[in-house]
Order: structure tokens, then C-alpha cells, then sequence
């Protein structure tokens, strides 16, 4: 007797509830699923009849997990992680030693790549694959197997394995500002500012870094704004004015002489950067080595 066949509920309703119930939109869920909104909706109402409870409050043209949607979500998440890490281990199978990095674009152009040769002389039986992404890791639709981001990203149910600091700080290029002893922060106010915009926000930028500080920005200060940081640091590198510099990121700019501080101040931030497991992941002997270098590595640059 196919006992499963009654009692699953509708499999097709499955990803668009899984998807719903992660991104908490049906209008995202239908995006990511490349399908109507509608059709969202409708497997949803279906899945709903089928378990007779309710797994969305439907507020404002707005949607809400219930407690039952969210015990479902976990469940559903869960099998359907389940599913495709199965399918990805037998198309991956001649590759077992390959690991995926998914890392923010700054930290891996400025922070990772100069040091990534030192694994490869300690793990030259493991293959990295790096791939770069602009947006947080709920965003990102492919397979990786550890996840580096700013720790404000949303972050979804990936494991978070640990926590790294860094500090921020004025940056600029010594053809622009290039003072003999650290300016005072009111000298900044001629300067142009350079302001980073990401929807949503995940970096400190100049109004709460100037607010530790008990200073504000002026309403008339000249500006500039870039909706990607490295692109940013490069604006600072060529002179257009001072930036939010991280230490992680902007570090190897400054000993190369590519950038100054021109303030001493700095604003330590503990848990700045956060490393992640795929959620639903197993334990895989390469996967732990690459955590354990970049744990290494993150803490023993302070």
C-alpha cells in the first residue's frame, strides 16, 4: 500500500510554499519561481485546503507566517535542502573534493584572493571554487558550500558557524588629503563624501559613523554615491574623496600606499563579518578544512 501517496500533500504546491514561506512574498516567491503571482497563491490556498490550517495571515497586501506555516517551512526546507543536496552529490560525484565559497565582492577581491594561495599549499587536494555576489545569501539561488557576508545580510536558516571582527574608518587618496598629523573630524566637512547604497542597508556608513563620534553630517557637504563598495574604494583610490574605508578590505590599499586615513579615529565592530554553512548541509572533510582556514585566517588578522 502506497501509504505516501496518501498522505503527502499536493508536491507541486511544495516549492512555491517552501519559496512563500522563506521570502515571506508571494510576489518574490513568484519572481524566483518564474511563475504568476497568482499561481503562487492559488498552490498555496491548495495546500492550505489540503492540511485544513491556515499557514499565511493575509494583511495589507502583505503576508505573514503563521506558527503552523513556519513549522511547516522548516519541514519543508528541510526535505527539499535534503533532495538537492542528493541530486548535487550524484552530479558532483567525479568532484567530491571541490568546495564552494560564496563570498561578498569586496571581501573577495581585497581580503581572500591575496591570501587564497596559502590554502592551496596547505590543501592541494581540495579545489575551491570562488564565486562573488553582490547580494545577500537568501539571494543566491545556486549551490555553495560556505558563505561569507557582512553580518547585517539577511541570512535565512544557513548555519552560521562563527563571527570575525573589523573596524571602520576615513579613507582617501594621498593626492587628495595627505595631512602630516590626523585631521581633527570637523576639517572633513569641505571634503566629498563618499556614500555607499545597498537596498537593504548592511554597511556603516558616514551618518553612524559620525553619530559615535556625537558629530553629524552637514546638509550641504558635497557627496557621491555608488551602489557597489568597490567600486566605491576605487572613487577614493582616484581621488573623487573620502570614503568608509574597512580595515579587511582596505588594508593592503594602505600598505601599498594607495590610500590614507586622514583621521585617527575608528569604530571597532566585533561581529562585522559572518561565515556560514549551506543550510541542511552534512559534514564533509573539506568543507570543515576550508572553515577552519577561514576562521584562522579572519581571527589572526585581529
Amino acid at each position: 500500500m502506497n501509504l505516501l501517496g496518501k498522505t503527502l500533500p499536493p508536491l507541486a504546491s511544495l516549492l512555491p510554499f517552501e519559496a512563500a514561506a522563506r521570502l515571506e512574498s508571494f510576489s518574490r516567491a513568484a519572481d524566483e519561481l518564474h511563475i504568476t503571482q497568482a499561481a503562487v497563491s492559488r498552490q498555496i490556498r491548495g495546500l492550505e485546503d489540503n492540511l485544513g490550517v491556515k499557514l499565511f495571515i493575509r494583511r495589507n497586501r502583505a503576508v505573514f507566517l503563521t506558527q503552523e506555516g513556519r513549522e511547516l517551512g522548516r519541514v519543508v526546507s528541510l526535505a527539499l535542502q535534503s533532495i538537492s543536496d542528493g541530486a548535487a552529490n550524484l552530479r558532483a560525484s567525479p568532484q567530491r573534493n571541490r568546495v564552494v565559497l560564496l563570498c561578498q565582492l569586496c571581501e573577495a577581491f581585497y581580503w581572500l584572493m591575496p591570501r587564497l594561495s596559502t590554502f592551496h599549499q596547505q590543501y592541494p587536494q581540495i579545489e575551491i571554487q570562488v564565486v562573488s555576489c553582490t547580494r545577500p545569501i537568501t539571494q543566491f539561488d545556486s549551490h555553495f558550500d560556505v558563505a561569507l557576508q557582512s553580518t547585517r545580510r539577511a541570512s535565512g536558516a544557513h548555519r552560521l558557524m562563527f563571527t570575525a571582527s573589523d573596524e571602520v574608518f576615513p579613507v582617501c587618496s594621498p593626492a587628495y588629503l595627505c595631512p602630516e598629523q590626523p585631521l581633527p573630524l570637523n576639517e572633513l566637512q569641505p571634503c566629498t563624501f563618499l556614500h555607499h547604497s545597498s537596498e537593504p542597508p548592511h554597511l556603516m556608513e558616514w551618518d553612524e559613523w559620525l553619530q559615535v563620534f556625537g558629530r553629524v553630517l552637514a546638509r550641504d557637504a558635497r557627496s557621491a554615491t555608488f551602489d557597489s563598495y568597490p567600486l566605491m574604494l576605487q572613487a577614493a583610490v582616484e581621488g573623487h574623496g573620502v570614503a568608509m574605508g574597512w580595515r579587511r578590505t582596505a588594508s593592503r590599499l594602505i600598505e601599498s600606499g594607495a590610500l590614507v586615513r586622514p583621521c585617527a579615529e575608528s569604530v571597532f565592530l566585533p561581529e562585522a563579518i559572518s561565515v556560514y554553512k549551506e543550510q541542511g548541509a552534512g559534514s564533509r572533510g573539506e568543507v570543515e578544512a576550508l572553515l577552519a582556514w577561514l576562521q584562522a585566517q579572519l581571527h589572526s588578522d585581529g
